[in-house]
């Protein structure tokens, strides 16, 4: 774990990153895995690495990619104005869960949040994975909402 870092992702992580979105019961339904990467995850990649407000980000073990993140810096009018940081799309690889690598990825995320003066961190969790809603209570997350979607 020492040898762990967290940074940006870049368009050559990009491949590994659509593994790892892949690698649960609902991203193997939902993700496409091909060589090369289908281009609506390059088109999706280009407008998040423009976007001074989006962060997608890896961690990395020696060379490997083992972990993602969008984090997403909202402004609002609400609470004066406040900032929230979203963080979405997280994946751990299958080997390095239970490793604390979430813990440390979720340090690093939330940090970067106070960087940027975000009062507070929000995330949503599909009810059908459990474990990784009591990983984000653990964390001190609160369901304090009912989160909606509508499909297009």
């Amino acid at each position: 774990m020492a040898d762990i870092t967290f940074r940006r992702a870049g368009e050559a992580d990009l491949s590994r990153i659509v593994k790892l979105l892949a690698d649960d019961t609902l991203g193997a339904s939902r993700e496409i895995v091909s060589d090369p990467v289908d281009e609506r995850y390059r088109a999706a990649f280009d407008a998040i690495d423009r976007d001074r407000n989006q962060l997608l980000a890896v961690a990395v073990d020696g060379s490997m990619v083992v972990g993602c993140l969008q984090l997403t810096f909202v402004p609002g009018l609400s609470r004066t104005g406040m900032w929230r940081g979203q963080i979405e799309s997280v994946r751990i690889a299958a080997g390095q869960r239970g490793t604390g690598l979430g813990n440390r990825f979720f340090e690093w995320a939330i940090e970067r949040c106070r960087e940027r003066d975000c009062g507070l961190v929000q995330l949503t969790s599909d009810r059908t994975r459990p474990d990784a809603i009591r990983f984000y209570e653990a964390l001190g997350f609160k369901a304090s909402h009912e989160g909606m979607k509508l499909a297009l």
